[in-house]
Formats: structure tokens, C-alpha cells, sequence
């Protein structure tokens, strides 16, 4: 099982920050990746500058027959396509498309510029692939520690666990 979290927390010229998650979800679909289940939409404050637009996140389930180094190249191809910007760190973006978890195994290898480790690094500390991730395998254990994902959740800060709001697409 292959778990992927998606976020977008600026317009793009093909519409709002839902828009750009669903597109990136048919454009996922059009490279042979199978779409198993999907969580709902979560809405978070942007990180670390809370001043920035908050983000639209879900986390899904996929099945491919891609190894992760070819995972992450159709990735970084979709949030190009989805006009993906990498200035600085942190800033504001139309799509984040982040491999949280491949067939349950470690991975640590570089892809252009980018140094890639999955399960993702930050993936037990983030409110916004916690919860989702929960809502689509409550049994779900982090590769790395063992931990089953109610654990994760509960070591979350307060501040985390109250920033975090289930949202419909308007």
C-alpha cells in the first residue's frame, strides 16, 4: 500500500486549491496510478508562516507498479504541471505532493536536487497526514517506529490537534 498526501494552498489558473487536488488526483490516474481510497479535505494554517493562506490537504491510497524513484518523478511532474513553484522553503504553493508511506519499506535516495526519505521525514509530527491518514487506515503503523497512527495523533501538540478542521469543497 502507497500512501500519498496532497496540498495546495494557492490558486492555480485551473482553479482553487480543491481544484488543484482533484486535478493532481485525474492527473495521478492518467499515469497508471490507481486511486484505492481517499480521505475528506482538511484545512490547516500554513507553516511556519501563519500569516500565509491556509492549506487544503487530503491523504490518499494508491496502488502502482512504479518503484519510488519513477513515483517521484511523475510527482514533481504533476505539481510542475499544477504550476508547482520551488523558490524558498515553506512558501505558498498550488500543489505538495508528498510519498508518506511505500509498501510499508524505508527509502533514502536523492532525485535531482531533492534529498527523499520515506516514510517522509515529518510525517508522524503534521496534523494534516495524521488525520486524514487516520480517517483511511485507522491500523495504519509508521514503518520506521513501529507506532500505530492513534499514538501519533495523541503526541501531537494541543495547538496541532485544534488547528485542524474537516472541510467540504464550497
Amino acid at each position: 500500500m502507497i500512501y500519498l498526501s496532497l496540498g495546495s494552498n494557492l490558486s492555480s489558473s485551473f482553479g482553487d486549491r480543491f481544484d488543484n487536488l482533484e486535478i493532481a488526483i485525474d492527473y495521478l490516474k492518467k499515469h497508471d496510478i490507481e486511486i484505492i481510497k481517499r480521505s475528506s479535505f482538511y484545512e490547516t494554517p500554513s507553516y511556519p508562516d501563519f500569516k500565509n493562506p491556509k492549506f487544503i490537504n487530503i491523504v490518499i491510497l494508491v496502488q502502482t507498479d512504479l518503484l519510488p524513484q519513477e513515483l517521484m518523478k511523475v510527482l514533481l511532474l504533476i505539481e510542475h504541471k499544477l504550476e508547482r513553484k520551488r523558490d524558498k522553503k515553506n512558501d505558498p504553493r498550488t500543489l505538495d505532493i508528498d510519498i508518506i508511506d511505500y509498501k510499508n519499506q524505508i527509502f533514502n535516495f536523492k532525485y535531482k536536487n531533492l534529498n527523499l526519505e520515506i516514510p517522509h521525514k515529518k510525517a508522524c509530527d503534521r496534523n494534516f497526514v495524521l488525520y486524514p491518514l487516520e480517517e483511511i487506515n485507522p491500523n495504519w503503523k509508521h514503518p520506521k517506529t513501529n507506532e500505530i497512527i492513534k499514538t501519533l495523533i495523541q503526541k501531537l501538540s494541543d495547538n496541532e490537534k485544534k488547528s485542524i478542521l474537516k472541510v467540504k469543497k464550497h
